[in-house]
């Protein structure tokens, strides 16, 4: 069954109460006793919210199709029950009503294997008998030559064969133990795909016949960069399920469920997904004791934590970390780790700086000699930069941090700041100066502003005094 998630006007509270659907009127096959949910739940949603909702809970947390053949009561409990069970792994606040942040979640383009029960054709946990696995694609897609999708698909089993035992050919005739082919709609797996994004592909564990096997929508828009859907990215974490792995809970795992777009050039296969293919098959056979590693996400409230950048952005604090950013609303309890990827597909990992210019409304993002201007959450036309625009000389090739105070611009390198009139658009006279002699309390090089090492400082710009110090988790609503 398909939905048309147009029709859903995502403007939402955060609540069950006041959803409402957009004035366009919807094809959608409203089961009656839909309402039943509603009521007994205590929301008040029109039936296509609950309808879509239902169809999501079917396909990945295994919701029983004639869950409404029993009563009414249990049957309520068991919809709350899988809303809960799919919170859980998104991380979400388990509620167990389709509230906005629910529903934001199931709306995201996504891998048709479920999340929670068997996608298993025999018991126990599949793997491959032999290391020496081979592929052939049997259908491709026209949006791409033959050699690009052929270079993409090597480039997926890679990801997994730099990591372990196992290796891949690709073989032209004959049988093989993985099939690859472009299909869409109905295609005789009992998985049909729903047109574009939506559900952009799926494979099946270890075994004979479909056993391994990868099917990727044809409806979709596959590209070789950020637009719309990257195939080496959706086809590595399908090659994932076919040796023998599940979605995992991580959302920097290669190996979670939804798409998040990062660049294919520097991709680095995460530690999570390292640790889940050499429990199956074990380590790669190098020769070099050191085993490869990859990236962890970071967990929010490690004492340990560190972050590369910190800016305001329209009352909002960005913290950012690698390749991830966290949003900390001051009206909001729970603070969001996102992708920067998934905000900004253009920017690189690792922001090294970053300030909000209040007066400008804009928010800049540096990196090595360049940098970015955000108006809102968009980047502006003409960028990226060179920082040597606010008259660095070329000795400086990177800022460790930034940030904006009446109409000044400090700048922090190495064991320095520089101070900018933003104003006369011009270095100061005077400057660059030690960071103790300016901030007296803050002795070496700064992270992020205002902080060094794991700890914050509360600065006073106008007593040039340190006025607090604290954990840099703090700001996360750790304890």
């Amino acid at each position: 069954m398909k939905y048309l998630l147009s029709c859903i006007n995502t403007n939402w509270n955060t609540g069950c109460k006041g959803a409402v659907l957009a004035h366009r009127p919807c094809s959608l096959k409203v089961d009656p006793q839909i309402r039943v949910f509603a009521r007994l739940s205590g929301c008040y949603q029109s039936p296509p919210i609950f309808v879509f909702a239902q169809d999501y809970l079917e396909k990945f947390y295994q919701l029983p199709r004639n869950r409404f053949q029993s009563e009414r009561k249990n049957s309520t409990s068991v919809i709350m029950e899988k809303l809960r069970e799919m919170q859980r792994f998104f991380g979400l606040n388990e509620t167990g009503k389709p509230n906005q942040e629910t529903l934001e979640m199931m709306q995201k383009p996504r891998c048709g294997v479920p999340d929670s029960g068997d996608f298993m054709l025999t018991p126990g946990n599949p793997k491959w008998k032999q290391t020496n696995l081979t592929y052939r694609i049997i259908k491709y897609t026209p949006q791409l030559s033959e050699a690009n999708v052929e270079t993409a698909i090597q480039k997926a089993f890679q990801v997994w064969s730099n990591v372990s035992p196992l290796t891949f050919t690709k073989v032209s005739q004959g049988e093989v133990d993985i099939r690859i082919s472009f299909v869409q709609g109905d295609h005789g797996d009992n998985s049909p795909f729903d047109g574009p994004n939506g559900i952009l592909a799926h494979a099946f564990q270890p075994g004979q016949g479909i056993g391994g096997d990868v099917h990727f929508d044809a409806e979709e828009t596959w590209t070789e960069n950020s637009s719309n859907y990257n195939l080496f990215l959706v086809a590595a974490h399908e090659v994932g399920h076919s040796l023998g792995l599940s979605h995992s809970t991580d959302p920097g795992a290669l190996m979670y469920p939804n798409y998040v777009f990062h660049d294919p050039s520097t991709y680095t296969l995460p530690q999570d997904d390292i640790n889940g293919i050499q429990t199956i098959y074990g380590k790669s056979p190098s020769s070099n004791p050191v085993q490869p590693t990859g990236p962890s996400t970071p967990t929010t409230c490690d004492p340990r934590l560190t972050f590369d950048a910190i800016a305001t952005l329209r009352g909002e604090i960005l913290f950012f970390k690698d390749k991830y950013f966290w949003r900390r609303h001051p009206q909001l309890p729970r603070v969001e780790l996102n992708f920067i990827s998934l905000f900004w597909p253009s920017l690189p990992d690792g922001i090294q700086a970053a300030y909000e210019d209040v007066d400008k409304d804009l928010v800049f993002l540096f990196k090595g000699s360049q940098y970015w201007a955000l108006s809102g959450y968009d980047i502006k036309q003409g960028y990226p930069k060179d920082i040597s625009d606010y008259s660095f000389p070329s000795s400086v090739q990177a800022i460790d941090a930034a940030v904006y105070y009446r109409r000044k611009t400090y700048f922090f390198v190495n064991d320095q700041v520089w101070r900018y009139d933003n104003q006369r658009q011009s270095m100061e006279p005077g400057y660059p100066k030690s960071i103790a002699s300016i901030f007296p309390g803050i002795e070496s090089t700064v992270d992020a502003v205002f902080q060094q090492n794991r700890e914050y400082y509360a600065f006073d710009l106008g007593a040039h005094e340190v006025i607090r110090v604290g954990r840099s988790n703090r700001w996360l609503n750790c304890r």
